[in-house]
């Protein structure tokens, strides 16, 4: 039994991009902030690029160990044991969107204090020694995200997870404005999976009807300016 990769329709790339799209532009649209743990974050991603590296690194790879179907699959193991790995060796972060981190800010304060009094502040990072741990907040400009990540050598796991959930809480009670980059996001997504869905119909049709429907739909928009200019060429004699 083999299983070729490269015999995967190159629409399928889209789809999964497209859906991570229209889901990070939703995100960016709401009207409170969303925290992800940056686990899930890492996890949509890959998702969301499943397809093109399915269709492209893994399809030309793939001849150097061959076409069989357990090599397949050992191709696909290996991509997601190098997710998996990237995921444990990243630091414990929350991702934070449709926020600043000057918004962001009083809300961490806040959770701080109630979680050691005697928490110390340098810049945007802060030290809870009675927690063990200490925070990052790392903006990203013009997209209104925020990672909010444990650094330091020892972080607490109990410390952290407290951290994050009072820091979930306290993010869901914020309002805020609209970002309009999830306009654009949407408007990616959706022409992502209209693209993709449209080339599944081509790839569907006998051989060549794709070039029968692209030459009517060519006549089909040629016929209204043939017709403005025989207008104007009967006007222009009558003149």
């Amino acid at each position: 039994m083999s299983f070729a990769l490269s015999a995967v329709p190159a629409w399928v790339a889209l789809l999964p991009l497209g859906g991570y799209l229209l889901v990070l532009g939703w995100l960016h649209l709401r009207r409170r902030p969303t925290a992800l743990s940056g686990g899930l974050d890492v996890a949509a991603l890959a998702t969301g690029l499943a397809g093109l590296v399915l269709a492209g690194p893994l399809a030309l790879l793939q001849p150097a160990v061959g076409t069989a179907a357990w090599a397949a699959l050992m191709m696909l193991g290996a991509l997601v044991l190098i997710v998996a790995g990237g995921l444990l060796a990243t630091r414990p972060r929350l991702v934070i969107y449709n926020v600043t981190v000057e918004q962001l800010r009083p809300v961490m304060a806040e959770v701080v204090g109630r979680l050691d009094g005697s928490a110390r502040w340098a810049g945007e990072s802060v030290l809870l020694p009675a927690r063990g741990l200490q925070v990052l907040m790392d903006g990203r400009g013009l997209s209104r995200c925020v990672s909010v990540v444990a650094v330091g050598t020892r972080a607490s796991p109990e410390g952290w997870s407290e951290f994050a959930r009072q820091l979930r809480r306290g993010a869901r009670a914020l309002r805020v404005r609209r970002n309009p980059w999830g306009a654009a996001f949407l408007a990616a997504g959706a022409c992502c999976i209209a693209a993709g869905l449209g080339w599944a119909a081509l790839d569907r049709m006998p051989p060549g009807e794709p070039a029968a429907v692209a030459s009517a739909a060519c006549r089909s928009l040629r016929s209204p300016f043939s017709e403005f200019r025989h207008a104007s060429a009967r006007r222009s004699l009558d003149a």
